[in-house]
This record gives structure tokens, sequence and C-alpha cells, in this order.
């Protein structure tokens, strides 16, 4: 049997799911928690080690990148799967940065997310949407590459888009102006080939432009 964690704070959910993935042949929840932390406390007193954690992006006391880090830190063996209602692209990056091998939406349909256990189980990763393809590039390419032709600035940019921040934070920081924010984003979209915010982060990490 394929043991399965969950952490999600929205309780109903978090039972739905549990039966949803015990009613599947060859997966069994061994653990529920509502928290982060409460994962954590799981993890290191139970004795118990699921082979994959689903991770809601969005928890109290202890979110979804904060957990998938410490989790991966103390236990790389488990494998983590992030979950939310949205596919933005700072809970994307945040995830992917954090260690997670897959990132799938709540409104999964059953059987996706039975073939998205299976294949995260057995190969490591889901790669059935752009994101995860990107992602399974990146892991498999681990070569350094050259750095592409960037200026300074497109550096410092580079950097904060590789965070949390949004785009008029990071021209407040750089103490710009949005519109020139925009230029560079499009411009380093030109250079790394990509046509999103989650592209360029994977690209840059690919690059070595920016360090996880």
């Amino acid at each position: 049997m394929i043991k399965i964690g969950i952490a999600d704070d929205h309780l109903l959910f978090l039972k739905a799911l549990s039966l949803l993935i015990n009613s599947i042949p060859g997966f069994t929840v061994v653990i529920q928690a509502l928290d982060g932390s409460i994962m954590i406390q799981e993890l290191e007193h139970s004795g118990i080690k699921p082979d994959i954690i689903l991770l809601d992006v969005r928890m109290p006391i202890m979110n979804g990148p904060e957990t998938a880090a410490a989790i991966k830190n103390k236990y790389p063996d488990i494998k983590l799967v992030a979950l939310s209602m949205n596919d933005d692209d700072t809970s994307v990056i945040a995830m992917l940065k954090a260690g997670c091998c897959a990132f799938l939406l709540k409104d999964i349909h059953p059987d996706k997310l039975r073939d998205a256990l299976s294949d995260v189980h057995d190969l490591g990763y889901y790669n059935a949407d752009a994101i995860n393809r990107h992602l399974r590039n990146l892991m498999a390419r681990g070569e350094t590459s050259q750095k592409l032709l960037l200026s300074d600035r497109e550096k410092a940019f580079l950097k904060l888009a590789c965070s949390d921040m949004t785009y008029k934070q990071i021209a407040s920081i750089m103490c710009l102006s949005e519109k020139t924010i925009d230029g560079y984003r499009e411009s380093i979209f030109i250079k790394l080939n990509v046509k999103s915010r989650v592209g360029m982060a994977l690209e840059a990490i690919r690059h070595n432009l920016v360090a996880i």
C-alpha cells in the first residue's frame, strides 16, 4: 500500500479527500493534519512515514512552503505534493522551491488524482501540465548552464521576481516605476523564452541565475 499524509486546515475537505484516497486501490491515508505544524509533530512522534504528503498551500501557524521545506530537510525521501484552490504564480513558485514535485488543484478529477499519486510515487513527478513538465526538465538537466546576458538591474529584478513579492512591491524596493518593472519582465521573458512568471523562475534556477 502506498501511504499518504494530508495537511489541510479545512476539516471537511481533509476528511473528504481522505475518504476518496482510501477508496483508491493501493492507497491508504496514514496521517491527517489540520496544519503544517501538526503534520511535523505527527511525523516526529508517530513513527509513521508516508510515501507522499499532500500539503495545502495556505494554512495557519505553518503554511505550505514552510511545511514543505521542513519536511524535505528532515525527511528527504518523502515526496511532497502541493494542493491549492488557485495556481497563481507565487504559490507555484514557493511550493516548488520548497521541495514539492507536483502542484495539484483541489478540484482535480478523482481519476487524475489517482494518476497523479501513482506518477509521483513511481516517477517522482507528475507531468500532466506545463508547469510540471518544466519542473521535470529542470530536475533532469542538472548541468550548469552558461549565464545569459542580463544587465545588473535585470538580475536584481529576477532575484526578487523569484520570491513571493508582487511586481508592485518589487518596483517599490528597486525604486522604479511599475512600467519599468514591466519592461524588465518582458525583456527577461524574451531572453529566457518563457511566457509566465513560473516559467521565468524555473528557467532562472536551471541557468543558475538564482539559487534556491
